[in-house]
């Protein structure tokens, strides 16, 4: 598998938002998102080569319990479940976020999927394995990255197809930096009356647009 950058930050997004929490962000992106900022991860070939047991030991060494696997698209790398299994049994809570094209079932259970829904404005809403939803569980998330009023019903109309609210608690609202106001979102999500939470990606309100943060 291909690393790409490793790296001890506080959780922007998701839940568990606000957590410090160690990243490892691997090689390789299937889709390419109108809204992309992790463009330097979406070559296979990006980053170097590493084995589970480094990757094992470079959380160890972090101090820290809470991991969030990335990427790119870390469900393109075999290994992947393989990695999440580890870092379980070596006493971590693991993260995984997905971008929802790929099948979860591989994953173990036990780690938090977080599973991105495309939106029309991503160029990539025909990408989304709806099978995905019927694997859920109440430890997973569903994350809506929304550019417009236009994504923001798409996002409805999927949680109440796919009884998503019933799969699980954890569905997320987040606008696009830069295309979407902070308070036009806010106030769709209120006027929908769906059991959903709004979130801003924390490490951009903090750091600004760079890696490794």
């Amino acid at each position: 598998m291909r690393l790409v950058e490793a790296f001890a930050s506080i959780q922007g997004e998701s839940t568990h938002a606000g957590r410090p929490c160690f990243f490892l962000r691997l090689a390789g992106c299937n889709l390419r998102c109108s809204y992309c900022d992790t463009g330097y991860a979406q070559s296979a070939e990006a980053g170097r080569p590493v084995e589970i047991p480094e990757l094992v030991e470079l959380v160890r060494n972090s101090g820290l319990k809470l991991v969030e696997i990335t990427g790119g698209e870390p469900l393109l790398t075999p290994e992947t479940p393989a990695l999440c299994r580890a870092l379980l049994d070596a006493g971590c809570e693991v993260l995984i976020e997905t971008n929802g094209s790929l099948s979860i079932a591989s994953l173990p259970a036990e780690a938090c999927r977080i599973l991105d829904c495309k939106l029309p404005g991503s160029g990539m809403a025909e990408a989304n394995d709806y099978g995905n939803y019927a694997r859920l569980t109440p430890r997973d998330e569903v994350k809506f990255v929304v550019s417009s009023r236009e994504d923001f019903e798409f996002a409805c109309d999927v949680i109440r197809r796919y009884d998503l609210a019933v799969k699980t608690p954890n569905l997320l609202f987040s606008p696009v930096w830069g295309r979407v106001e902070f308070a036009d979102l806010a106030a769709w999500v209120v006027e929908s009356r769906l059991p959903v939470r709004m979130q801003l990606q924390m490490h951009k309100l903090i750091w600004g647009d760079r890696p490794g943060v």
